[in-house]
């Protein structure tokens, strides 16, 4: 059986074929993982660093090769491609700077006679289970820290880009890791629902709900640790005190249109004061109906087509739920005409009710639902009126609003005005059913590996 690597941008043209791994493929790849652990956790933190930074200097000098190749797969504009690949560059290398702080022993107490000291040892196989949104990035959020800890990963990708899984494959072996850390295996949901199910000792997961729950039940049987990033419906609020600028119209853009809005994170609920409301529906809808939707590859391309086919149908269906209950369109609202592949125009509705799909569900492409509202506590209620709790970002002057409301919103990660929260050093994950666990700084050290206590004489 094989995986069919598909160009979402030229109408579905096929790319290449990677074949699906066997079971026995699959156990085989545990079984050298597990191997591997006494090498590579034993080596000295700063050797296995030194390991990693050799993958991470080899994937800078085929940098473009990457982005072209991820631009190729999942339809992610050309500059966002690369600017994917330059940023897990710099999650793992900071990973590298800041591990001796986290993973180093830790006196918790000591006296004339003894002293108690925390130690951070792996937690073991780590399997990782990564969507094809985010390709290179993912890589870093979820095997450095592991990896840099001392587990040994085995990883399946998405069945959406596999040549980017065999090109990884490909800079793994060139890198100084060792043979048998970094492990890949290839397949559908039925693939990684065999591995899980293998003598592992860890899952990380980014993708749906449904699947992390699936994973999370199985995790509990083996009563094994699990961290998974989730679905999101992160909302928007902008308060009455805020100008509408050509800044903050492309900042809000941003958030929700950016690769074709297929992130977890991105702003799928924009949440508008009545006496902004007009005004940010005319900028908002002028602006997003000039964003250049086209091939990937093109430079100039600002929005890129979706995943695959079934995807398109999902927004559709979606959108249409919401015109059946009075929704309007703005803007958008179809796939383009001339253009042959996975493509929908960049959507905004308005006169958006509670029992529409596309406020209820997570919208994974470029549709943004917008709603007014009057009173704070209006605001709070509405951010919240979600299953999902990933991020949030609030619009307002007034640093002591936002406080107040920053302090009631379900939310992981909350930005204020155009201050992001993505860094390296910040916990990143979800309340409700956007995940359980955090990746980055000592949360992501943390997560990876046991605390053991050693209290010695002196």
């Amino acid at each position: 059986m094989k995986l069919i690597s598909k160009n979402p941008s030229r109408n579905y043209e096929v790319l290449g074929k990677v074949s699906v791994s066997s079971e026995a493929e699959i156990k085989h790849a545990v079984s050298i993982a597990k191997e591997a652990i006494p090498i590579w956790s034993n080596l000295s933190l700063d050797t296995r660093c030194n390991h990693i930074q050799s993958f991470i200097n080899i994937s800078k000098s085929r940098a473009e090769e990457i982005a072209q190749l991820i631009a190729k797969e999942t339809g992610r504009p050309i500059t966002s491609a690369r600017a994917n690949v330059e940023g897990g560059f710099e999650y793992l290398e900071a990973y590298i700077k800041m591990a001796d702080k986290y993973l180093s022993p830790q006196v918790t107490y000591e006296s004339d006679k003894e002293i108690h000291k925390i130690l951070r040892e792996p937690r073991g196989v780590t399997v990782a289970i990564l969507p094809w949104n985010y390709p290179y990035m993912n890589v870093a959020w979820q095997c450095g820290q592991a990896l840099i800890a001392g587990n040994t990963i085995v990883y399946k990708n998405s069945e959406e880009n596999p040549l980017f899984s065999q090109l990884l494959e490909e800079l793994i072996s060139k890198s100084d890791i060792p043979k048998g850390v970094f492990n890949i295996v290839y397949g559908d949901e039925k693939a990684g629902e065999f591995l899980v199910h293998q003598d592992i000792d860890m899952i990380s997961f980014t993708g749906s709900t449904k699947v992390g729950q699936e994973l999370t039940k199985i995790a509990a049987e083996k009563f094994i640790p699990i961290v998974t990033e989730l679905g999101g419906s992160s909302p928007l609020i902008l308060f009455e005190d805020i100008e509408i600028t050509d800044e903050i119209i492309a900042y809000i853009a941003g958030r929700r249109f950016k690769n074709a809005g297929q992130a977890c994170d991105a702003v799928k609920r924009l949440i508008v004061h009545k006496s902004k409301f007009e005004e940010v529906i005319k900028k908002l809808s002028a602006f997003v109906s000039k964003q250049k939707v086209g091939d990937a590859l093109e430079e100039d391309t600002e929005i890129g087509p979706l995943i695959a086919e079934r995807q398109v149908d999902l927004i559709e269906e979606q959108v249409q739920d919401s015109i059946n209950k009075g929704a309007k369109v703005i803007t958008g609202g179809k796939r383009p005409g001339k253009l042959q592949g996975a493509y929908y125009l960049p959507t905004i509705l308005t006169n958006v009710s509670r029992d529409m799909r596309v406020w209820k569900e997570e919208t994974f492409g470029p549709v943004l639902p917008v709603i007014s509202f009057t009173a704070e506590k209006e605001a709070i209620e509405f951010a919240n009126d979600t299953e999902y709790g990933l991020t949030a970002h609030v619009l307002t002057k007034d640093k002591a609003l936002f406080q107040r409301v920053a302090s009631q919103i379900k939310a992981g990660s909350i930005g204020h005005n155009q201050i992001g929260f993505w860094s390296p050093l910040n916990p990143f994950g979800g309340y409700k059913k956007s995940g359980m666990g955090r990746t980055h700084g000592s949360f992501g050290f943390y997560e990876s590996t046991q605390a053991k206590i050693i209290s010695m004489e002196k």
